[in-house]
């Protein structure tokens, strides 16, 4: 039986929990993924388990007992101007891959977020096309400086 999982400032994953999305998201993101420090550091922020985490939530679908896909949302604090909520990791159980798992968790994340929600997406990402399907729009280019 399908079923989602969210995790949020009132629903905080435990530390075993938070060991397992992490490393779903490490192993399943693949070449779009972060390190690991990263990803924790995210799901801390949905969480506020952290100093600077301004809120969001993580959901998890499961089929069972079993994991097919992760995202995590954090609100950026900056409604009005920039959207409320950027999507910072999505991924699906490679076995999962090409059922529908993706629709969902983005339709059910859509659902749940308070306000719009930005993601960047790579250009070569198979996502990209269910992102666009979904309503998202490449609106800008966007341009980083690393220091």
């Amino acid at each position: 039986m399908e079923k989602f999982k969210i995790y949020n400032e009132d629903s905080k994953p435990t530390k075993q929990e938070k060991e397992t999305i992490v490393e779903f998201l490490f192993n399943h993101l693949e070449e779009f993924g972060d390190e690991r420090d990263a990803i924790l550091k995210c799901l801390n922020f949905a969480v506020k388990d952290s100093e600077k985490g301004l809120g969001g939530f993580v959901l998890v679908f499961n089929d069972e007992d079993e994991a097919l896909g992760i995202t995590i949302v954090n609100k950026t604090g900056m409604e009005g101007y920039i959207p409320e909520n950027i999507l910072v990791y999505i991924a699906v159980h490679n076995k999962a891959r090409g059922k529908g798992v993706g629709k969902k968790i983005m339709q059910k994340a859509i659902e749940i977020a308070d306000g719009d929600i930005a993601l960047h997406v790579e250009p070569n990402n198979p996502a990209k096309f269910l992102y666009e399907k979904l309503g998202f729009e490449n609106k800008y280019l966007e341009m980083r400086l690393k220091k």
